[in-house]
């Protein structure tokens, strides 16, 4: 971890009040409902604020490192999913060929 002096928080605090904000809107709530059956959990982005504030104002330690355990939790939930596709190495041999036409 580094000096407490040198150290900024990963995003600035207004990115984590429109993360916050974005998190309550009725299109998140619908799509994350639609998606995953159930209301998107917004209390981690308010966590978040919250610290970034307190490490704006104090410079708390725990401030620094709630902010960077919730990032570093941020980072390995979006490594966890893999790919759903295998993704190719080159287009497939007859790419280039005519489309087959149906005949009328």
């Amino acid at each position: 971890m580094a000096v407490a002096g040198s150290w900024q928080p990963p995003r600035p605090c207004e990115v984590y009040r429109a993360e916050w904000e974005l998190c309550r809107s009725v299109r998140h709530m619908l799509h994350h409902y639609y998606v995953h059956g159930e209301r998107p959990d917004c209390r981690q982005w308010l966590r978040d604020l919250a610290s970034c504030h307190e490490w704006e104002e104090s410079r708390s330690p725990e401030a620094q490192r709630s902010l960077c355990e919730s990032e570093q939790a941020r980072v390995q939930a979006a490594q966890k999913h893999t790919l759903v596709w295998a993704l190719r190495q080159g287009p497939p041999a007859d790419w280039n060929l005519p489309l087959p036409q149906k005949d009328k």
